[in-house]
C-alpha cells in the first residue's frame, strides 16, 4: 500500500473504532487527542527529515498508541499494541515494520524509556500538550478522566502542585521538539507557579478566616453551651430530688419498722413467738427499704474528678484538663492556676475545650446518678410487690 493510502485508512480505522467502542466518559484520551498526536508526530517527523517509510511507521504508531482504551484503562499499551498488529497482519505489512510500529508504542507507556529517533519522536508527539497554551484547559480533562477511572481526586491547590512537579520532571527528548515547545512550556511553568501561588494564598487565607471564626464568640455556640449546662444541671438536681425522696420515704418506713418491732418485743415478749408469721413479711419490708435506701444514697452521693498532675510538671495543658472545675483547679498552685485561666481567656479553643470537657463528665455523672436511681426504684417497687404478698401468706395461714 502507498503511504497515504495506509495512514488514511488507519485513521478511518481508529475514527470507526473510537466511535463505536471508546466510552464517552474518556475526556481526555479520545479521538481529539489522538489526531492531534498525530498532527504533532508528522510536524516532528518531517522536521527531523525522517525518510518515507519510518515516517509513516511513525504515524502508524500515532494512531493505534491509544486503541487501547477501548479495551482497557490501565495497562491499554498492550492492547493498543494487538490491535494495531492485528490490523497490519491483515494487510500484509512487513512484520519488521510492525515491530518497530509496537515498540514506538510501547515506549508511551510511563516508565518506560524510549529507545531510537521514532520512539523519542512519538513520545514527545504523545507530550505536546505541555508546550501548547491550551495546557492548563486540557489537564482539567485528564483531571475529570482520573476521578472517574482512577477514583482520584484533587483540591485547586493539590491540582496545580502536581501540575507543576509534572511540568518540572518533564522533558521534551528530541530536539525538534525542544525547539518547537520550549517557549510555550516555560510559560506553562510560569502560569502553574502562578496559580499554585494563588491557591497557597488562598489556603492560608482560608485557614486565618477559621481560625478568626473559632476565636471569635459566636451567639450560637454561647447559646448551645448554655442550655446544654442548664439541661444537666436541672437532670442532676431531678434526681438529687427523687434521690432524696426516696432516702426520706425509706427512712421513715425503716423508723416505723424498728420502733414496731422493739415495741413490741418489749411489750409481749415471750408471746411474740406466736406471731412468727409476720416476721417474713415484715424481714422483707425491712430488706427492701435498706437495700432501696443504701443506693438512693449512693446515686445523691456528691462524686468528684481531680486532676492527676505529673511529677515534675511545670506547665498545665489547659486543653487537656478542664480548670472551671474545683476538683482540678484546687490541686494546683495558686500562681499556675492564674496562668492557665490567662490561657483559656486569650485561647477560645482552650476556653472550649475545657466546657467541652465538663459537659463531658457532668454526662457520665449523670448516667452513674439515674443508672443507680433506678435500681434503688426497682429494690423498692418489687420490695413492695412481695411484701404484700408475704403478708397476706401470713394473714392467711395464721
Amino acid at each position: 500500500m502507498e503511504e497515504a493510502t495506509i495512514i488514511k485508512a488507519a485513521g478511518e480505522y481508529v475514527l470507526q473504532l473510537f466511535k463505536e467502542q471508546l466510552s464517552k466518559k474518556l475526556v481526555y484520551h479520545n479521538y481529539r487527542h489522538t489526531f492531534e498526536t498525530v498532527t504533532e508526530a508528522q510536524e516532528l517527523g518531517r522536521m527531523s527529515h525522517l525518510a518515507p517509510d519510518e515516517l509513516q511507521d511513525l504515524v502508524l504508531a500515532a494512531w493505534f498508541h491509544d486503541t487501547g482504551y477501548t479495551v482497557t484503562y490501565d495497562g491499554h499499551e498492550e492492547e493498543s499494541k494487538r490491535l494495531a498488529t492485528d490490523w497490519l497482519q491483515e494487510r500484509q505489512y512487513p512484520q519488521e515494520r510492525i515491530n518497530r510500529i509496537l515498540g514506538c508504542i510501547e515506549a508511551t507507556q510511563a516508565g518506560v524509556q524510549p529507545q531510537g529517533q521514532l520512539q523519542t519522536l512519538l513520545v514527545d508527539a504523545d507530550l505536546s500538550n505541555m508546550g501548547k497554551a491550551s495546557f492548563a484547559a486540557t489537564a482539567e480533562l485528564l483531571r475529570v478522566e482520573w476521578e472517574i477511572y482512577r477514583n482520584k481526586f484533587f483540591t485547586e491547590r493539590e491540582w496545580a502542585k502536581f501540575q507543576l512537579n509534572f511540568l518540572l520532571s518533564t522533558s521534551f527528548l528530541s530536539t525538534e521538539a525542544q525547539h518547537k515547545y520550549a517557549a510555550q512550556l516555560g510559560l506553562n511553568i510560569q502560569e502553574q507557579r502562578k496559580l499554585l501561588s494563588t491557591e497557597e494564598k488562598h489556603k492560608k487565607k482560608e485557614e486565618k478566616k477559621h481560625r478568626k471564626t473559632l476565636a471569635q464568640p459566636k451567639r450560637g455556640i454561647e447559646t448551645m453551651f448554655r442550655n446544654t449546662y442548664k439541661t444537666h444541671l436541672d437532670l442532676s438536681g431531678i434526681a438529687d430530688n427523687k434521690a432524696n425522696m426516696m432516702i426520706s420515704l425509706n427512712a421513715i418506713i425503716l423508723s416505723v419498722i424498728i420502733t414496731y418491732l422493739s415495741a413490741k418485743t418489749s411489750v409481749i415478749g415471750t408471746d411474740y413467738t406466736h406471731h412468727r408469721s409476720l416476721i417474713i413479711p415484715i424481714g422483707t419490708l425491712l430488706l427492701t427499704t435498706l437495700g432501696s435506701v443504701i443506693f438512693a444514697i449512693i446515686s445523691a452521693q456528691p462524686e468528684i474528678t481531680s486532676l492527676k498532675l505529673r511529677k515534675n510538671s511545670s506547665r498545665v495543658n489547659t486543653r487537656q484538663v478542664n480548670l472551671l472545675f474545683f476538683g482540678n483547679f484546687t490541686k494546683l498552685p495558686l500562681e499556675d492556676f492564674r496562668k492557665g485561666m490567662h490561657e483559656i481567656m486569650r485561647d477560645k479553643k482552650s476556653l472550649y475545650n475545657n466546657m467541652i470537657t465538663d459537659i463531658y463528665y457532668l454526662g457520665e455523672v449523670l448516667n452513674r446518678k439515674y443508672r443507680v436511681l433506678r435500681i434503688s426504684y426497682t429494690i423498692f417497687m418489687v420490695g413492695l410487690v412481695l411484701t404484700v404478698i408475704a403478708f397476706g401468706i401470713a394473714v392467711a395461714f395464721y
